[in-house]
């Protein structure tokens, strides 16, 4: 891991009832390590989706506040610049000291118009979030041709391609998993991916075991806990069942390189209380 990463931190700043806590080597036994490190994170604004839209400025500031120096966008109702321009919101990032490192789009429609905007203000990542269950194992091959035209495209831009994971790449499908047949029919070159870890957990996988499978094609993830209980959901980072504190260094020796955080529940608590509390976590983790 690259040590310059820690000099952006500001100051401020599985299972279903089946499966026991300490099935997988990342799940956690113990309460979180005391230590507090310097590293560098993003947020992804989905999980901001509930608030962002009143004021995106005002929210955006309220981020940068909590110490997180990264975004992640997405394409949502105002778009993936937040009704800013992609120059505008380069600016407001500038302005907060904060990196827009990449963003989630439709890569189905426009793809160019959207890898151009995103590459001319510096992002590394243009990312594919949705897919959808496919079929058969042949939809998932053809899909895996049609993210390889996508990085051509991304690469001739000045960007990296890449996807983003559900649980349902990770369930199996005619004797393979469908995460297998996409990576295995992607070239390196072209498409990378984005591990969702709390998906993989949820669908019974170990994501370190598959950030070794692969080392190097999995370069941003999702930091999201997995909750306890009958009823899994996303939680408070260091409240529910995985380890990041052994699992991200660990991945960052396996070729990760951004670490962005997500929350899509917020059962006894808001989205911003949520991302505070998410902060505050991912300060004790020296990746």
């Amino acid at each position: 891991m690259n040590c310059d990463r820690k000099t952006f931190l500001k100051m401020s700043g599985m299972m279903a009832s089946g499966l026991a806590v300490g099935t997988l080597p990342f799940l956690k036994s113990c309460a979180p390590a005391e230590q507090q490190a310097d590293t560098a994170f993003g947020l992804q604004l989905y999980t901001l989706r509930d608030v962002i839209t009143d004021d995106p400025e005002a929210t955006l500031r309220q981020v940068a506040e909590y110490g997180y120096t990264e975004i992640e966008s997405y394409e949502g109702p105002m778009g993936m610049w937040w009704n800013m321009g992609n120059n505008g919101f380069k600016d407001l990032m500038d302005e907060l000291g904060m990196t827009a490192i990449s963003t989630h789009a439709n890569v189905f429609e426009d793809f160019e118009r959207k890898a151009n905007e995103a590459a001319e203000i510096g992002l590394k990542f243009i990312v594919s979030p949705w897919i959808g269950p496919q079929d058969s194992l042949d939809d998932y091959r053809e899909i895996a041709d049609q993210f390889n035209e996508m990085g051509e495209i991304a690469n001739s831009a000045g960007i990296r391609f890449a996807y983003h994971n559900h649980a349902y790449t990770f369930e199996e499908q005619d004797g393979q998993m469908p995460q297998d047949v996409l990576m295995e029919n992607t070239d390196p070159d072209l498409v990378e991916y984005q591990m969702d870890i709390y998906w993989v957990a949820l669908a019974g996988e170990d994501p370190a075991a598959w950030i070794e499978k692969y080392p190097g094609r999995f370069t941003t993830c999702h930091v999201k806990d997995l909750s306890n209980g009958a009823n899994p959901e996303s939680t408070i980072l260091g409240t529910g069942s995985i380890d990041y504190q052994e699992l991200l260094p660990f991945s960052a020796e396996h070729g990760m390189e951004n670490f962005i955080v997500e929350q899509e529940a917020y059962t006894g608590t808001t989205p911003m209380d949520a991302i505070r509390e998410n902060a505050e976590y991912m300060r004790g983790i020296d990746i």
